[in-house]
């Protein structure tokens, strides 16, 4: 759910050190290989939880995707169309997201920004919505008949404001079984808060780097230092601790680093990183 850089070196020569680790580039104008992923992604989450959720979840995937690629077309900047990653069954999504690659050098910060911010906030608009009336149609039930075998999904501060805002106050004793919609909400709130995490090439870093400039080098340490603390707190955060290690420690810089942010971009820019603050579940899954 992110989009990956694959620059060739004579383009980047400031940045060769910085891209030891290159992902193998994919294939561009095969929009037939983009549409076969996309469809077994309707598969595997229709398999998952049904048309609700399928719909809701591809609707997220494909506005955040396109938040990007769009952006990118905007500023010239070679891109692939999003390619969907099916994944039945083996996690609680149904999917491994979508992702679009950069195949060539960002502009300037603006550029930067722009691309970076497009897609969390696109899936974002869209997810708000669907907790909303996901909430509406949930069921609530006595806590002692949640089903064996499930497991409780941990709230962010802004999923218990939506969802009190929908059903209010859930009295004591009883839970919420949630429709597959409020479930793709969930998930929409819940990748939009992981691609905002201020490191690498994630969409936080991008966003952080065109803020702050090389001062992320150092800052990306300390990110790492906190996720890395709270790997040890809750486990399930190891695998994407690993990637963020080896993927996430630098960030290349646009053609022009030079030229700062306008103000109202940088207003934006603070405001998204409260969207990550309240969107944020530290501990995201209790079984």
């Amino acid at each position: 759910m992110n989009e990956y850089y694959n620059l060739p070196e004579n383009d980047y020569p400031q940045n060769k050190k910085r891209l030891k680790f290159r992902i193998k580039p994919f294939p561009d104008n095969k929009p037939h290989i983009n549409l076969i992923l996309f469809l077994l992604t309707v598969v595997s989450t229709l398999l998952m939880l049904g048309p609700w959720y399928s719909l809701s979840i591809m609707l997220f995937l494909s506005a955040h995707e396109m938040g990007h690629y769009l952006m990118c077309r905007k500023y010239g900047v070679r891109a692939t169309l999003p390619f969907f990653i099916p994944f039945p069954y083996l996690n609680p999504f149904g999917t491994m997201g979508a992702f679009i690659q950069i195949k060539s050098p960002i502009p300037s910060k603006k550029a930067l920004f722009d691309i970076g911010a497009a897609g969390p906030l696109a899936g974002f608009v869209i997810t708000l919505p669907l907790i909303y009336f996901g909430m509406r149609l949930s069921t609530i039930i006595p806590a002692e008949k949640m089903g064996e075998g499930g497991f409780y999904l941990g709230e962010s501060i802004l999923f218990k404001y939506i969802s009190y805002l929908s059903i209010g106050k859930v009295e004591e004793g009883l839970d919420v079984s949630l429709h597959p919609l409020a479930y793709a909400g969930w998930v929409g709130l819940f990748v939009t808060a992981l691609n905002l995490i201020p490191i690498g090439q994630l969409d936080g870093g991008h966003i952080f780097f065109s803020l702050f400039g090389r001062i992320s080098k150092k800052t990306n340490i300390i990110f790492l230092s906190g996720f890395g603390v709270l790997t040890l707190i809750y486990p399930g955060w190891i695998l994407l601790f690993i990637l963020l290690l080896v993927f996430g420690r630098r960030h290349p810089a646009p053609i022009d680093n030079f030229t700062p942010l306008d103000g109202n971009r940088r207003l934006l820019g603070y405001f998204i990183f409260i969207i990550f603050l309240i969107s944020f579940t530290p501990v995201p899954f209790k079984f």
